[in-house]
């Protein structure tokens, strides 16, 4: 079985905490949180904690609360039952205005009668910053997202990622403790989106404050989080570091969710693993060979048939019909091989083989 994403694991989601810093507070935490809307469930009783200086996402498909956690942080919606705490301080009814965090949304928000700097300035007028430490400490986040020569273009005459690192130093000039970001990057295309990324990632380190980022984009969470929670139905599967997620995925959602999964249940599970439950082994993992060739001791094996060949370039992805039932995905790097060669490889019979440690029972 391929790629499939089960029901939500029936487990308490897992929350290996950290350390959250010498003051031992966390920057955020949210206590048995529940929100509903009418009879809809947003989020069903989340317990979360988010340490200081922390690039931490909140990721998962539409609909998993991810986003109503984030505006639950941020004061835009108070929870039905349960606290938000925001560095040990209870701001649970507190206006957004009160909380010592920032949103950045994806679609940036700026006003476009104001120039660049006029807009990053924004909020420091409301507080009625002095003007000397107010162009001050614009020119520092201007400078901060590589913007100190655009401070009198008006938003119309940027690109969208010059758009977004506005939003970014309006949002940081105010100094928040905490820096929430709502899918910031889903406007941009892909080659600026991974640009972005890269720049998020290394502001966060240069200005040394906690970032909640909302994404649906396991790629993007994989790539920038110190630590992810993983939402479905408005709970939380798993919280753990983007490798303990991708090696280790607690239930049958999180390895279809995160990252490309095979499942492997029933009949199939029996005839190739020896054992009953379901199993996930990750696509790159698994070796495809000829069909006489036979598995060393300590792995597995399967036989099939390729029925897709999918060539992208850096790597080529195979789907397996598999004698025993089901489907099986292998990626394999394209380190000599041409694109004629890879797509003649389908329709023919194979044999797979990965290690049995690459197997993982997953609760159901």
């Amino acid at each position: 079985m391929t790629g499939q994403v089960g029901p939500p694991g029936t487990r308490p989601a897992v929350d290996e905490r950290v350390p959250a810093g010498p003051s031992g507070q966390a920057a955020v935490r949210l206590d048995g949180v529940v929100k509903r809307f009418g009879d809809v469930e947003a989020v069903a009783g989340v317990d979360l904690e988010v340490r200081p200086n922390e690039f931490f996402s909140l990721l998962g498909p539409s609909g998993s609360g991810k986003t109503t956690c984030l505006r639950l942080i941020a004061g835009f919606e108070t929870p039905t039952i349960g606290r938000i705490l925001l560095h040990g301080e209870d701001v649970t009814d507190q206006p957004p205005y009160e909380r010592d965090v920032n949103t950045v949304f994806q679609d940036y928000a700026l006003f476009p009668h104001l120039s660049v700097a006029g807009n990053v300035a924004y909020g420091l007028m409301v507080r009625k910053v002095a003007k000397a430490e107010r162009n001050r400490r614009v020119a520092e986040a201007l400078r901060l997202v590589r913007l100190e020569d655009f401070g009198e273009r008006r938003p119309s005459q940027l690109s969208g990622g010059q758009r977004q690192r506005v939003a970014l130093a309006r949002a940081l000039v105010n100094r928040p403790s905490v820096l929430l970001l709502d899918e910031p990057l889903g406007a941009l295309d892909r080659k600026l989106r991974e640009e972005m990324q890269r720049e998020l990632k290394a502001i966060q380190h240069e200005v040394g404050i906690t970032f909640v980022f909302v994404t649906h984009d396991q790629d993007e969470a994989l790539t920038m989080s110190d630590r992810i929670a993983v939402f479905s139905q408005g709970r939380i599967e798993q919280v753990a570091t983007p490798a303990e997620l991708y090696e280790r995925p607690r239930s049958t959602f999180v390895a279809g969710f995160v990252g490309t999964s095979n499942l492997i249940a029933g009949e199939a599970a029996r005839a190739i693993t020896g054992r009953d439950g379901t199993f996930t082994v990750r696509p790159e993992k698994i070796r495809l060979v000829e069909p006489d060739e036979q598995a060393g001791a300590g792995q597995c094996t399967a036989t099939g048939m390729v029925s897709d060949v999918a060539y992208l370039g850096s790597h080529t992805r195979f789907v397996v019909r598999l004698d025993a039932g089901g489907e099986l995905v292998v990626t394999r790097q394209n380190l000599d091989t041409s694109s004629m060669e890879a797509l003649a490889a389908m329709g023919r019979p194979v044999r797979l083989v990965w290690n049995r440690q690459h197997n993982l029972l997953l609760a159901e």
